[in-house]
């Protein structure tokens, strides 16, 4: 099956090397698109959701930030399956800090560039980087986003309004996520320790997930 990954806020696809799936799972990865000015998420997620082939069954597969579009292409698009990892399913299941920012309107104060150069220790706890190699993919992955693009994800994940899950949507989540956390969501399968870069840590047991899922 056609299965669509969608990496994390500015990542790639360096973010799912390390997953091994059955054969049978034809892993197309979408990237980014320019957004518009002032544009939201839903009307992003549309926009980037035209490379999708509709002629057969697809599922959608996406991290964090692509989770989030993943769920609003999925509204669009009825997937045969979505799985979103390190991600949330509704607006209300976002961080109450977050959206409090959003409401009022933080975000426009803090220049781009800004948002990109935080400190690498900072970076690496709220991500949970452990090895070298992930301190050094999460580097570069940072290093090679669009800080404009940066900032309007951010903008757009703040006044995301979302309250509709879609059908055949299943959520992974980690319990030391520092980026993406929740009371509230009730995610269809936990990892344990699993952090926000889970998808590349615990790639095995994701890929097993994953497998079991879409076959």
């Amino acid at each position: 099956m056609n299965t669509y990954f969608i990496s994390g806020l500015g990542a790639d696809k360096r973010i799912f090397s390390k997953l091994k799936l059955n054969e049978n799972i034809n892993m197309i990865h979408i990237d980014w698109i320019s957004p518009n000015k002032n544009e939201s998420l839903a009307s992003y997620a549309e926009r980037l959701s035209k490379v999708i082939d509709l002629s057969q069954p697809f599922a959608l597969v996406g991290v964090s930030f692509g989770g989030m579009i993943a769920v609003e292409m999925a509204k669009l698009l009825k997937p045969a399956t979505t799985i979103i990892i390190s991600s949330t399913m509704l607006s209300t299941h976002l961080p109450a800090l977050y959206r409090f920012a959003g409401k009022l309107g933080l975000l426009k104060f803090i220049p781009a560039q800004f948002l990109k150069s935080s400190n690498k220790l900072t970076q690496n706890y709220y991500f949970g980087t452990r090895s070298s190699s992930e301190k050094t993919l999460l580097s570069k992955i940072i290093k090679d986003t669009d800080p404009y693009f940066l900032k309007w994800a951010i903008g757009s994940i703040l006044s995301w309004k979302n309250k509709i899950r879609p059908k055949n949507i299943y959520h992974i989540h980690g319990t030391n996520d520092k980026i993406l956390y929740s009371k509230i969501a009730q995610p269809d399968f936990v990892i344990k320790n699993g952090t926000h870069f889970m998808v590349y840590q615990n790639a095995d047991e994701i890929s097993g997930i994953i497998d079991k899922l879409l076959l």
